[in-house]
Formats: structure tokens, sequence, C-alpha cells
């Protein structure tokens, strides 16, 4: 089983090489996809000097937001199953095995990170992105039935036929929302596994914001009707 791991990347500089050398660290058949969308922080520049036959750079030629970043690296992905790894350090490669467990054991199509289920490492963040996430997991339940505890994790996991037959619409962080919402709807088989997380500030570059909340609960609704 070959992975493919997509990274999508804007203004990361600081993290960028740091990341790719944690990932290409992980004992497994894997290709590293990376998608740059418009960096103007010198992370471009890194990126080419780091590319090579093992490491795949896109690079978009002005922000357009992770929907279209994820869009443009899920096309790219040659391997069996696709996972999203952020560029900072929030995230840890060494629980790709874990994540994959599900997949290789019991056949699961998608496979959810899920920072709130317990039983790993997580910094303390920011109370009103906990309550943020709460909502539009809640939401998610609500709607599609279901009981996943982080809707907006950015660990998530895909067979590649379901990376295939997603025909992602979403430019920006509401992608977390339209991926959820179309995973769901077309019956995929879900697991959660629990991950650590180290959590940035905005101090420290996180660039999610509170009104994504709403485009992402918008999403939500929209998907449940519409393809």
């Amino acid at each position: 089983m070959k992975l493919s791991v997509v990274i999508p990347v804007f203004n990361e500089e600081k993290t960028i090489k740091e990341i790719i050398n944690k990932v290409q660290a992980v004992d497994i058949d894997k290709e590293i996809i990376i998608v740059d969308d418009g960096s103007t922080d010198g992370t471009r520049e890194v990126l080419q000097e780091l590319k090579n036959d093992n490491i795949k750079v896109f690079f978009h030629e002005k922000n357009s937001g992770k929907g279209q970043a994820l869009k443009t690296g899920f096309k790219q992905a040659v391997g069996d199953v696709v996972i999203v790894q952020d560029a900072d350090l929030e995230y840890d490669p060494d629980e790709y095995r874990a994540l994959l467990d599900p997949i290789i054991k019991h056949n699961a199509d998608v496979v959810y990170g899920s920072r709130l289920s317990g039983g790993r490492t997580v910094r303390a963040y920011m109370f009103w992105h906990k309550v943020g996430n709460a909502v539009l997991t809640f939401f998610t339940n609500f709607l599609y039935n279901t009981t996943i505890t982080d809707m907006e994790t950015g660990y998530k996991v895909f067979k590649k036929e379901v990376t295939d037959n997603l025909d992602i619409k979403s430019k920006d962080f509401t992608v977390e929302a339209e991926i959820t919402a179309k995973v769901f709807k077309k019956r995929y088989t879900v697991y959660e596994v629990p991950i650590s997380y180290y959590g940035r500030s905005y101090s420290e570059g996180k660039k999610i914001r509170w009104y994504h909340a709403i485009s992402a609960i918008w999403a939500l609704i929209k998907y449940k009707f519409i393809d």
C-alpha cells in the first residue's frame, strides 16, 4: 500500500523544512505532494530547493485557499491512500500508522484524527476555537446522524477512490465542512482515531478565524441537499 501525503502550504517558511523532514522520516511507502498556495514569505524559495523525485511541488500563482490547494494535491496523488498533512507543526506524522490502521484492519474508507477523543498529548489551546469546533461537530452529527468528535481536524485520511469522487467546490477553510458533508452523504465508512495536537496561537501563525465557522455551517447545510 502506497501513501500520498498532500501538504497544502501558505506562508510557512519557518516550519516547512521541519515538517517535510518529519514526513520523510516515517517508514512507510509514500509520495509527498506539496501545493504552495501563493506564499509570499520565502516559502516558495525553500520549496524550490527541496523539490526532487520524491517531493513533488506545485505552485499556485496567487493565494486561493486551502480548498483549492487540496483540490490540486488530490488530483496529483497516485497512492492507494491519501492523507492531508498541514504544513505547520500542529500534527505529528509519527501517528500515520495509527491513522492507517482502520483502513488496513477494518476496511475503513475514511479516517479522522480526533484531537478531542482523549488518550493523546494535546497542547492547551484557545477556548473559543474549541467551542466553535464543538458547535460545528454537533451540527454535523445532527444533520448527518453520526457520532464524530472532531469535524474540523486537519488529519483526514482517505482511500484514493474517495478523493477521486470528491468534487471540491470550497476554496478556503470551508473545505473541511464540505468534505465532511460529502463523505457522510455518500455513506462512506468513517472511523476516528485519537491524535496528538500541538496547536498554535495567532502570534505563532494560526490562520483560521471565527468567521470561517459561519461559512462552515452554511456548507454543512448546503451539501446536505446538493452535490
